[in-house]
């Protein structure tokens, strides 16, 4: 689906490991969706769904986002970060969801995407700049790559085809995600054994699941990101307001 899922990820750790600092969580978990990142946007760049302009307008500005947000992380309110974070990815998993009824006679069940070429202009190269800033400042700070939020503003923002803007965005994750990381390393915020453990088996499992994304309907597509975009969504509340009653 184009989503290294550390939104799912960074809680699982808070809650497997209980000592661990979450700054430290944080760091393992941007650096393991960024290894996963890695190998998913290798098999979507061969397969053609990767839109090469989408990554520069957008990514470059989410590499600078990610190193400020990972080395200035500790001084942000973390509970409203991945509070908004998570009801943002709510939202967005619900709008997905009901996108589908619109696909239901439209799609081609095995067509092939074809890269999408948008054309860049001062307006559209503003919004896609200022968007890949924003989340890389809000998804470094709290050790997520947070392509949950980056995949619907690609659909939906810029009309990019989800096939192609699942690959774009891992490519754009990856790159943003090794930048945040380098914000989080300076401070030698991960956990190294974690990190070689999950690193390993996530870049596997990225790997092959990229290998799905074009023999999948587009519909079909559409509802699975949304039913996981609300599960992470809601787990992300979640984890918010238990922190809080603590």
């Amino acid at each position: 689906m184009g989503l290294a899922l550390g939104t799912m990820r960074l809680p699982a750790l808070l809650l497997l490991v209980r000592d661990m600092p979450v700054a430290v969580a944080g760091g393992t978990n941007i650096l393991v969706s960024t290894l996963s990142a890695l190998t998913g946007s290798y098999r979507h760049w061969r397969d053609r769904r990767v839109d090469p302009t989408v990554v520069v307008v957008m990514g470059i500005p989410s590499v600078v986002g990610a190193f400020v947000g990972g080395l200035f992380a500790e001084a942000v309110p973390e509970k409203l970060l991945l509070g908004l974070a998570g009801a943002l990815v709510l939202w967005q998993g619900l709008e997905f969801v009901m996108r589908t009824r619109r696909l239901a006679r439209a799609t081609v069940p095995g067509a092939a995407p074809q890269p999408t070429r948008l054309p860049i202009g001062l307006h559209r190269g503003a919004v896609e700049a200022g968007i890949g800033f924003g989340i890389g400042l809000l998804g470094s700070a709290v050790g997520l790559i947070l392509g949950s939020i980056r995949l619907p503003a690609l659909v939906r923002i810029l009309k990019m085809d989800i096939r192609t803007a699942a690959g774009t965005n891992l490519v754009i994750g990856f790159l943003m995600g090794a930048f945040g990381f380098l914000g989080h390393g300076v401070r030698k915020d991960f956990d190294l054994p974690l990190l070689l453990v999950m690193g390993a088996t996530g870049m596997v499992g990225t790997y092959y699941g990229a290998r799905l994304t074009g023999k999948v309907s587009l519909r079909s597509l559409v509802l699975v990101t949304g039913v996981v975009l609300i599960s992470v969504g809601a787990l992300m509340v979640v984890d918010v307001l238990a922190r809080s009653v603590r």
